[in-house]
């Protein structure tokens, strides 16, 4: 982290290296469009077809269709998600928080997409309502849904604490993908990644750069809604820390179930989405030996 008491004094053109304007890493209008407004549109038409309950500090997964949407849901009271997502029939393929936050910024809301690693690095969902969307930023400069975060993990609660914990994310998400695909939890573990956390509140504070949290402002009947861009294995963890307002990993929290919801728009509007293709980038030595 940044030193609050720097150790070397500034050089005598510090403020003229400060002042250099920044410019977006990656900017994205060259992207497909999203068709959101479209998407909306087909929206209103669906009709709920399954739902999951996960109960707390417990994950579960769910299969959602490619062209089906489908939501995460507060249903009792305040309660943080952490979600991963998978390609139905290659597990390798899996979500990328790192370039999806590289692409729409920290924190997600309607209209951004979640994106797959590398080599694939395509759409996986797209973001189609966040009825959190007026929290924007607080004075704090934190906001919801973030992918900064990687997920909280029993092996940096041991290093920090000393302590045993068995219902971290990280765990309740490997136990919940292993189960479901019936696969040993050292394969699965492997395949648990960077989560988009779900109505977690976060920022990095303005001193040292430290990921900071605070309590969620998610409350019962909030949700945050996704299409899906290909056929998707979900898993999603309701974390321990609850809404994340003093801490994870741990019994303290009051927790609460979350429930994921899924939409079918019919067969029709099924067979009418277009599926996106894998990244066409081919490495150097392929092209070589081709």
């Amino acid at each position: 982290m940044k030193l609050i008491n720097p150790e070397h004094a500034p050089p005598s053109d510090a403020q003229k290296r400060k002042s250099e304007k920044p410019v977006v890493c990656y900017p994205i209008n060259s992207l497909p469009d999203n068709n959101l407004k479209a998407l909306k549109a087909v929206k209103k038409k669906s009709r709920k077809v399954s739902e999951l309950v996960v109960n707390p500090r417990q994950a579960g997964c769910i299969e959602i269709p490619k062209g089906c949407f489908f939501k995460i849901v507060s249903v009792e009271g305040p309660q943080v998600g952490d979600l991963n997502l998978w390609n139905l029939y290659d597990q390798n393929e899996k979500f990328f928080a790192g370039k999806t936050r590289a692409l729409h910024g920290t924190h997600l809301s309607t209209g951004d997409r979640l994106w797959s690693n590398f080599p694939y690095l395509r759409p996986m969902a797209t973001i189609v309502d966040d009825t959190l969307d007026w929290y924007k930023f607080d004075e704090f400069g934190t906001s919801v849904h973030d992918v900064i975060g990687t997920r909280c993990d029993p092996y940096t609660e041991k290093m920090l604490s000393g302590l045993d914990y068995h219902h971290c994310c990280h765990s309740n998400l490997t136990k919940a993908f292993g189960s479901y695909l019936k696969i040993d939890k050292t394969l699965a573990e492997t395949l648990i990644h960077d989560v988009l956390n779900v109505f977690m509140c976060t920022g990095f504070s303005g001193e040292t750069g430290q990921y900071i949290m605070k309590a969620s402002p998610v409350r019962p009947g909030d949700f945050l809604e996704f299409y899906a861009e290909i056929d998707l294995l979900a898993g999603l963890s309701a974390c321990p820390g609850g809404d994340c307002s003093v801490k994870h990993s741990s019994d303290i929290a009051q927790c609460y179930p979350l429930l994921i919801e899924i939409w079918d728009p019919g067969e029709v509007a099924r067979k009418k989405h277009i599926e996106p293709e894998v990244n066409s980038y081919q490495h150097e030595i392929k092209k070589k030996c081709s």
